[in-house]
């Protein structure tokens, strides 16, 4: 082949592919941005679009978050004149104070699908289910409202390997049950003594908003094997007020919590003569030591009157709750106490109280949690607590009717 005129053909039919190649490659430039280009939340084309009770089939949403230290004006300036925000500050307090807002919360702004994309309405969500409404359309106005909630009715069942959050992370359950779950066994299940083996049963309604999982209503009824001991709770509604009892129709509720915080651990027991970490001498150490990180909620073991609060010397910030003429309790080496808390007033049973620290004599964050009866400390661990009181007979035919039911759910339901 004669290579000299092979050149000049080349060059030819480069040239004449050349602008079908630049045409080729500004096609695919365009067709990969507009694939990129954003769509409208809710830019739909059916009348049937609805959000926050609002039509939206010729309007367009945008939804976002509320930033770390944003305040409404942060969000507003750029879409209503600033008179409008002050408006909103100064004449709308009595629905919603918006120096409220919470970094994180929803909030979405309402406007013309036209040039101008004027702003209609912003709305705030106080809560996953409840919102506040901001109207712009004439003169402001300003109001609450709900989404639709529905309810599933669901079922869980597992065994204990290690500790209860592993079982429920295990099954892919959420949290909030777990807490309701361990609030209803409070005065009855030793959480810190769980062992391997033991198992939970559990019938609850969850609640939905916008086809998503928000939250759980309650649980109906539970079942759960500690320590080879079988415990059963059923919701059961008396005098208008909902509780849960066992099988017999005796109230789960006691007059004391079985601990005064959730999941936390035992580093130190009641004991005669204990090493004392911080003095390295052989004392008494009359309460149980609950390891926690710094914060953690500290709640009343029972309805009581603050006898004490204030430093108390190696137990730093300390407080005493006398809950009747033979039992006393007392919380020691808090981080802080509840707010409003004060002696003298009266405190109700699971109410916070005051955050573990490690304030006073201690190594590191955790409550000392001490039990007086009758002015002698006694090992809380061994607290016996009554019931409240049990259903009437009048109730009890209909209770275990309807308790029976449930159980039989219950025991239909497999661990694994």
């Amino acid at each position: 082949m004669d290579r000299t005129n092979l050149k000049p053909q080349l060059r030819i039919i480069m040239a004449a592919l050349l602008p079908v190649l630049i045409i080729s490659v500004v096609l695919l430039f365009l067709l990969y941005h507009a694939r990129r280009k954003e769509i409208p939340v809710a830019h739909k084309t059916q009348a049937s679009q609805v959000a926050y009770n609002i039509h939206l089939d010729s309007l367009d949403i945008r939804y976002a978050r509320v930033g770390a230290n944003q305040n409404l004006s942060d969000i507003l300036s750029s879409y209503i004149h600033s008179k409008w925000i002050d408006r909103i500050a100064k004449e709308t307090r009595d629905v919603f104070d918006v120096r409220k807002m919470h970094s994180g919360n929803t909030w979405a702004r309402i406007f013309t699908r036209d040039s101008s994309h004027r702003t209609l309405y912003f709305i705030y969500e106080t809560n996953s289910i409840e919102y506040v409404v901001y109207d712009f359309r004439d003169s402001l106005k300003v109001y609450r409202g709900r989404k639709m909630v529905t309810f599933k009715q669901k079922s869980a069942a597992g065994t204990i390997s290690s500790s209860l959050w592993k079982a429920f992370e295990g099954h892919n359950l959420d949290i909030r049950l777990e807490m309701a779950l361990a609030d209803i066994f409070a005065w009855t299940v030793d959480f810190y003594g769980i062992q391997k083996g033991d198992a939970f049963k559990v019938l609850y309604e969850e609640i939905y908003v916008d086809g998503r999982m928000v939250g759980i209503d309650h649980v109906n009824s539970a079942y759960f094997r500690s320590n080879s001991k079988d415990y059963y709770a059923f919701l059961y509604e008396k005098d208008g007020k909902k509780e849960y009892f066992d099988e017999n129709g005796l109230s789960l509720q006691r007059s004391f919590l079985k601990a005064p915080l959730k999941f936390s651990r035992i580093s130190s027991r009641f004991s005669s003569s204990r090493m004392h970490p911080v003095l390295r001498i052989a004392r008494p150490h009359f309460g149980v030591d609950y390891a926690a990180p710094r914060g953690t909620p500290v709640v009343a073991l029972g309805d009581g009157k603050v006898t004490e609060l204030g430093w108390k010397g190696g137990f730093g910030r300390h407080i005493s709750i006398r809950h009747n003429s033979v039992y006393t309790t007392s919380y020691a080496h808090l981080s802080a106490y509840a707010k409003n808390l004060k002696a003298g007033i009266h405190v109700n049973q699971g109410e916070v109280i005051g955050y573990v620290g490690s304030s006073g004599l201690a190594t590191g964050p955790h409550l000392d949690f001490r039990v007086y009866k009758n002015g002698d400390p006694i090992d809380p661990l061994r607290l016996e607590s009554p019931r409240s009181d049990p259903l009437p007979a009048k109730e009890l035919v209909r209770y275990k009717a309807q308790s029976a039911l449930w159980k039989s759910r219950l025991d239909s339901l497999n661990v694994n």
